[in-house]
């Protein structure tokens, strides 16, 4: 089994940064493709950014994909997500999640079979 874990949320100004990480315990990561997902009050959790588990290859939302960075390494089991240029409309809870299967649909919240519990991004006015 995997356990993820979140961590790096906070209240922040628009258009100030952060950076989250996700870490994991019991197995490597190496085997997993890996995403981040968030979810605003009253929404559907969203699609924010991708990474394969070989290749490298990253994946992101149209409206993060200048602004948000996302990372992976390995040997330490954690993958990152840096943030910069937030908008309040990047609130909400931002969860770390893990596939064993190569994504052809990035954004299908069914295909991950791990997810963490979720870390509280605020973005004021």
């Amino acid at each position: 089994q995997v356990q993820l874990v979140e961590s790096g949320g906070g209240l922040v100004q628009a258009g100030g940064s952060l950076r989250l990480s996700c870490a994991a315990s019991g197995r490597t990561f190496s085997p997993y493709a890996l995403a981040w997902f968030r979810q605003a009050p009253g929404k559907e959790r969203e699609f924010v950014v991708g990474i394969a588990r070989s290749s490298g290859r990253t994946y992101y939302r149209d409206s993060v994909k200048d602004r948000f960075t996302i990372s992976r390494d390995n040997a330490k089991n954690t993958v990152d997500l840096q943030m910069s240029s937030l908008k309040p409309e990047d609130t909400g809870v931002y969860f770390c999640a893990a596939t064993l299967i190569s994504p052809s649909d990035w954004g299908r919240s069914g295909i991950y079979s791990y997810w963490g519990q979720g870390t509280q991004v605020t973005v004021s006015s």
